[in-house]
C-alpha cells in the first residue's frame, strides 16, 4: 500500500481532511504509527527528519520503513522531513523516500526560491513530490526546539504566491503561529493570514509543530486548506511518560522492561490525531484515488566485442560508480552469466525509484557520456527492457 504522496495529499485537500505525518525515530515509533493508522483505517505518512539522524542511521532504518509500508493494509507514503540540501534530497530519494521536503526557510526569499527550485527540478524528474517552506517555524521547548533556533517568522501571503509559482512545489509549509517542540501557554494562530495565503495559492498546505493545538484550531487549519500535519513531540512525550512509569518499579531494570508500553502510548496518540484530523475510515477511498508507488528495473543483457574480461570488469566498476549517482537510481547491479555458453554473457540491473526515472535517467548527461563513450562501443549486441514491479 505504498502510494504516490502527491495523490494522497491532493485527495485530502479536495475532501477536507488532513493526513498525519508522524516523525519516526525508532522501530517502536514505526510499528506504533502503522498500528494506529491500520486500527483507524486511515492513510498515513511515515516521516523521517534529517534533524533526527543523530538518533538513527537512515541507511539502516529506511529498509524497515519500506518493508512496513509495502505490507501495510492502509495507504502509506514515506517522507523526508526538513531536508536541508539538494544532496540530502537526492540521497533520500535513493534511500526510498517518495516525498521530500527542502527546508531553506531560514534563507532570504530569493535564495530559498533558488534552492527549492533546484530540488523540485531534480525530484520531479524522479516522480517525487516536493514540500517547501516559507516563513520560519521556530522552536520553543523540547528536543525539536533545539533543532529550530531563532525567532518565529510568519509567512507573507504575497511571497507565498511568488514562491509556489517560481519553485513549482507540490505542497507548502506555512508559518502562522505554531512552533516546533512544546508550546508555552495558549497557542495563538493567525487564521486571517492563513486564509489570505489560501486565496492566492492552490497547492495543499502543511503545518509543522502540531503538538499542543486544540481541537477547534486543528479544524480551522484544515478548513483553510491544510492537508498535512507534522507531529512528533507529543508522541515522544507519550513514550517518555511510559518509560518514566516503568522506571518507578524496582523490578523493572532492563531495557525491555523500561520500554514496555511505549508502542501502546504512541499508538493511542496517533489514533487520537487521526480521528481529530478526519482521516479515519478513508483508507479505501485514498487507495482508489492514488497511484501505487512502484519501482522499475532497467535490465540490459549484452555481449561484448573485442573486450577482455579485465576491460569488461573495469567498465562495470565505472558504471556502478557513475550511474548509481544519478538521481532516482536506487541501485546498480552488474553481472556475468554462470554458464559460458549463455546467449547473453553480461547484464546490468538498474533499479529506478519510479517510471519517471526512465526518461530522466536516459537524458542525464552522466548516463549519456558513459553509454556513448564506454558501454555502447563495446556492447552492440544488447537487449534493454524496463520492468515495473507488480503489486498484489
Amino acid at each position: 500500500m505504498l502510494v504516490d504522496m502527491g495523490d494522497m495529499l491532493r485527495h485530502a485537500h479536495a475532501e477536507g481532511y488532513a493526513v498525519g505525518a508522524f516523525d519516526l525515530v525508532s522501530l517502536d515509533f514505526l510499528q506504533a504509527v502503522l498500528a494506529g493508522a491500520e486500527n483507524r483505517r486511515a492513510p498515513v505518512i511515515l516521516s523521517l527528519a534529517e534533524s533526527h539522524y543523530a538518533y538513527f542511521d537512515p541507511e539502516l532504518l529506511m529498509p524497515a520503513v519500506r518493508v512496513a509500508a509495502e505490507r501495510a493494509s492502509v495507504p502509506v507514503a514515506i517522507h523526508l522531513d526538513h531536508g536541508h540540501s539538494l544532496e540530502a534530497a537526492i540521497r533520500g530519494i535513493r534511500q526510498g523516500f517518495n516525498g521530500v521536503m527542502v527546508d531553506a526557510s531560514s534563507l532570504p526569499l530569493d535564495e530559498n526560491i533558488a534552492r527549492t527550485r533546484a530540488v523540485v527540478e531534480m525530484a520531479h524528474g524522479c516522480g517525487v513530490p516536493v514540500e517547501g517552506e516559507l516563513g520560519y517555524v521556530a522552536g520553543v521547548e523540547g528536543e525539536d526546539a533545539e533543532r529550530h533556533p531563532g525567532e518565529l517568522r510568519f509567512t507573507a501571503p504575497e511571497e507565498a504566491e511568488r514562491y509556489v509559482r517560481e519553485t513549482g512545489v507540490d505542497f507548502l509549509a506555512v508559518s502562522v503561529g505554531t512552533v516546533h517542540g512544546r508550546l508555552r501557554g495558549e497557542p495563538r494562530l493567525d487564521f486571517e493570514r492563513l486564509a489570505a495565503i489560501r486565496a492566492l495559492i492552490s497547492v495543499p498546505l502543511v503545518i509543522h509543530g502540531g503538538t499542543g493545538l486544540s481541537e477547534s484550531q486543528f479544524q480551522r487549519l484544515i478548513e483553510q486548506g491544510v492537508a498535512k500535519i507534522n507531529y512528533y513531540t507529543a508522541l515522544s512525550d507519550a513514550a517518555g511518560a511510559a518509560v518514566r512509569t516503568n522506571a518507578q518499579v524496582p523490578e523493572r531494570r532492563s531495557y525491555t522492561d523500561l520500554v514496555k508500553g511505549t508502542q501502546e502510548a504512541i499508538r493511542l496518540e496517533v489514533e487520537r490525531c487521526i480521528e481529530l484530523w478526519g482521516g479515519a475510515g478513508r483508507a479505501d477511498a485514498v487507495r482508489d484515488a492514488c497511484r501505487p508507488w512502484r519501482e522499475v528495473e532497467h535490465l540490459i543483457v549484452y555481449n561484448t566485442q573485442d573486450a577482455s574480461s579485465a576491460e569488461v570488469d573495469a567498465m562495470m566498476t565505472e558504471g556502478r560508480r557513475v550511474l548509481s549517482a544519478i538521481p532516482g537510481v536506487r541501485q546498480v547491479i552488474t553481472g556475468t552469466s554462470v554458464k559460458e555458453n549463455a546467449a547473453y554473457r553480461h547484464c546490468w540491473l538498474v533499479r529506478f525509484v519510479s517510471p519517471a526515472v526512465i526518461d530522466s535517467y536516459r537524458d542525464h548527461p552522466d548516463h549519456q557520456s558513459f553509454a556513448d563513450q564506454r558501454f555502447r562501443p563495446k556492447a552492440a549486441d544488447r537487449i534493454s527492457i524496463d520492468y515495473r514491479h507488480s503489486v498484489d
